[in-house]
């Protein structure tokens, strides 16, 4: 895929730029450029063009505003000791795309070209990348079926772009968060979209969120969809619970069993942990297996994680059955070593050397 270049002729001032960097947030500005590309059934992918970040034109009958037919990703840029920039694992990201596309009847996009026009637009607006530790450049690359036409039937068009947004903590690292373990509603089910990162996921999950926050909840615990027992993820993010403390501490997150997404950071994180000593495991765990060890002490800590949040300290659970804290509710110290390692390899400070960065300016 060649990738034209016609980048924004009035980007932000210096002064407006730094402003918008400093505010922070997550998805509050967006930077100068976007890139996108077009595909047809007919003559498959064409050029893709980076030019002004700017508003879609789209015809009412666009199939995607009627069924949905849409996927996206999120990783991110991070500013490196020597002022430079990197991606932290963008092929990662790129299969995933590929195999939610599959999922979702669209077109697949080649690995190559995914990266590469991550590449080309962070390259071209490095300068919204903040400096800060904990801190970096989101970039939301996504897809959808664009052809007119109300036939219930997969999109013989697909448009996809990039996008990217500067971005801070997206909750506060330093405390813990309440959870609701929601047993009326669930996010998904076997054979169904669980593990593609598509757009209606999040809008089936945003009654049960309405739900956890009139609970006083910061976010929602799904549940799987037989027995309603088995815990999934929180909100759209992969959660562990650290077994023991010290050196012989187990780090254990529900196993991927189809309905739950293959986070990049769920992924990096079993990798961390076992390179900082740690025993890993996959497995099953229930809500009355998650109960009884923070009540007897066996679960010491419980996080999440994801790329917008990186990780989440998991401070207390509640459900119509009542609410339980993890130890004294504040982030646990291997929460925190895992989040500090993991933030050291993306800014550079930590060696890297599983070779996850990749360099853009």
């Amino acid at each position: 895929m060649k990738i034209n270049l016609n980048p924004n002729s009035h980007p932000a001032s210096d002064a407006d730029r730094t402003e918008k960097i400093a505010v922070g947030g997550f998805g509050k500005y967006y930077t100068d450029n976007m890139v996108i590309a077009e595909w047809t059934e007919a003559d498959g992918w064409g050029d893709a063009e980076l030019k002004a970040y700017g508003p879609l034109l789209i015809d009412p009958a666009t199939s995607v505003l009627h069924y949905g037919q849409e996927i996206f990703e999120g990783l991110k840029a991070y500013s490196q000791p020597d002022g430079g920039v990197s991606l932290f694992r963008p092929e990662a990201n790129a299969e995933r795309f590929r195999k939610s596309a599959t999922r979702l009847a669209l077109p697949e996009l080649p690995i190559a070209d995914f990266v590469a026009t991550v590449e080309a637009l962070v390259r071209q607006d490095r300068a919204w990348v903040p400096k800060n530790i904990g801190e970096s450049l989101y970039i939301r690359p996504f897809m959808f079926g664009s052809e007119v036409g109300l036939g219930v039937r997969p999109s013989n068009r697909a448009t996809y772009l990039v996008i990217t947004t500067p971005a801070s903590a997206y909750f506060n690292p330093g405390k813990a968060v309440t959870v609701w373990i929601s047993t009326e509603y669930v996010r998904a089910a076997p054979g169904g979209t669980g593990s593609a990162k598509t757009g209606g996921n999040y809008a089936g999950s945003l009654l049960a969120q309405k739900q956890a926050a009139a609970e006083g909840c910061d976010q929602v615990v799904w549940l799987d969809a037989i027995e309603r027992k088995w815990v999934e993820e929180m909100g759209g993010m992969n959660l562990f619970f650290v077994k023991g403390s010290g050196a012989s501490a187990t780090v254990f997150t529900p196993k991927l069993t189809g309905t739950l997404l293959a986070g990049v950071t769920r992924d990096s994180i079993l990798t961390v942990a076992q390179d900082l000593g740690y025993k890993v495991e996959e497995g099953a765990i229930s809500t009355d297996q998650w109960h009884a060890g923070v009540t007897s002490g066996e679960i010491t800590e419980v996080f999440a994680c994801g790329t917008a949040a990186v990780i989440t300290p998991v401070g207390a659970a509640k459900s119509a059955q009542g609410i339980w804290p993890t130890g004294d509710g504040n982030p646990g110290p291997i929460t925190n070593q895992i989040r500090e390692t993991l933030l050291g390899i993306q800014h550079g400070t930590i060696e890297d050397k599983h070779g996850w960065n990749k360099r853009v300016s």
